[in-house]
């Protein structure tokens, strides 16, 4: 309605223009009875002023249409020439509109075929000739070594990102040549190849090796080539920018550092890397129980009696935190937790046994409480309260390991104690379970 409105109001001012220009021009030659005298000797012409004026302004206007249509007849090369770059132009566009689209929809050959086209159309197309035709370029040869790819033909996927990653290209279209290379790394990382990965992407700049989408890579690559400490320093980052959901960055975070300390060597390696976790993964039961179990491994046979010692302080500082959330862990984790700290009850002190006892008191019907309380009992050569922990726990537990060393312990309680039957009973028990 407004551009009606808007229409309708210029046509009136054109009306009003024109009549005012027809009544100067009334004014001016209407009562206009002047005469113009030329001199040829021996001739002389008189001419009305009026007509003297038109043909000076019909004369301007034929110079004018002369001057226009010569001037369009020189440019007829060139707008032609411009016409045929537009239409080439068109044409490359759309094929790498197809070429995208087919690639998206899965219809790779198509897409290969598409993206062939465009590149064979930029082949008659000067460089400089258009302002994106290098993007142009590189996106036909990308789009060609993506459906290559997706069609397993790594010679031709190869010799496409090559011209692709072309130095000239890359100075023209910057953001294309990082796309180029992201996309390079994760073709490596599909072939398993971590060193041509790494190698492309170290050819990222700064900026672009900051990205979500390039730290993604750098975790596969580091899963891949086995470098766990910088999987997780990378999944760190991932996880503090929001890349993956909470639980997923949590489960990631665990499960690398559950593999990082299954690679320990040694205690000075493994008390290394725990002491690089935050509070928050050691606060993880996984990962806790995981760093006791293999603290326990790494201690051996010929591992002096004080390195021992102080390997079951560790152990028993790790999974400290555990203890008041001992409810909330399944009964795998339970079991975990009593097998990590078996081995080091000899060293409990007082304090320790009794927070134990308190503990065992608090869950009553648990049998790993009850055994592990036993157990620390029997160490310290409280026989009475050990024989009774022990007796409870034979009863509570179900884990055939552990009811096992329950009756061996209820055996060596009974041959301490003299009674022969009881011990003998215990151990055929203790037998039956093998």
């Amino acid at each position: 309605m407004a551009a009606r409105f808007g229409g309708a109001m210029r046509s009136v001012f054109w009306l009003l223009g024109l009549a005012a220009l027809a009544v100067a021009l009334a004014l001016l030659v209407g009562h206009n009875e002047a005469t113009l005298t030329l001199f040829w000797p021996p001739y002389r012409f008189d001419v009305s002023f009026n007509f003297v004026v038109f043909c000076l302004i019909g004369g301007f206007v034929l110079l004018y249409a002369a001057l226009r249509a010569f001037s369009m007849l020189r440019d007829l090369p060139a707008q032609a020439q411009r016409w045929r770059s537009q239409q080439i132009e068109r044409a490359v566009v759309g094929s790498v509109m197809d070429a995208l689209s087919h690639q998206l929809a899965g219809r790779f050959v198509r897409a290969q075929s598409a993206a062939q086209q465009a590149v064979d159309q930029l082949k008659g197309v000067p460089a400089g000739q258009w302002p994106r035709r290098d993007q142009l370029q590189l996106l036909a040869h990308l789009l060609l070594a993506e459906s290559a790819q997706s069609l397993q033909n790594r010679e031709r996927r190869d010799e496409n990102l090559q011209a692709a990653l072309s130095p000239k290209l890359a100075k023209s279209a910057p953001e294309a040549h990082e796309g180029a290379l992201l996309r390079a790394v994760r073709w490596a990382v599909e072939d398993h190849d971590a060193d041509a990965a790494r190698a492309r992407l170290a050819e990222l700049p700064q900026g672009a090796s900051r990205r979500i989408q390039a730290l993604r890579l750098k975790l596969r690559i580091a899963r891949l080539s086995g470098e766990t400490g910088e999987a997780l320093e990378t999944a760190r980052v991932l996880a503090k920018h929001r890349a993956f959901s909470p639980e997923a960055s949590r489960s990631i975070v665990r499960g690398l550092a559950l593999d990082a300390l299954r690679e320990a060597h040694d205690m000075a390696q493994l008390e290394a890397f725990w002491n690089g976790l935050d509070a928050t993964e050691r606060a993880m039961p996984e990962v806790a129980l995981a760093a006791a179990r293999r603290a326990n491994q790494l201690t051996g046979p010929a591992t002096s009696e004080q390195d021992r010692e102080l390997v079951h302080a560790r152990v028993r500082a790790w999974l400290e935190p555990l203890w008041p959330e001992f409810g909330a862990l399944d009964v795998a984790q339970q079991r975990q937790l009593v097998l990590a700290l078996e081995p080091g009850l000899g060293e409990l002190d007082a304090a320790g046994l009794a927070r134990l006892e308190q503990l065992q008191r608090q869950w009553p019907q648990n049998g790993f409480l009850q055994y592990l309380a036993g157990q620390a009992c029997m160490r310290r050569q409280l026989w009475g309260k050990a024989a009774q922990m022990l007796s409870q726990s034979s009863h509570s537990l179900d884990d055939p390991a552990l009811l096992r060393r329950t009756w061996r312990g209820l055996a060596q309680l009974a041959e301490e104690r003299g009674d022969e039957t009881a011990a003998q009973a215990a151990w055929k028990r203790a037998a039956l379970l093998d």
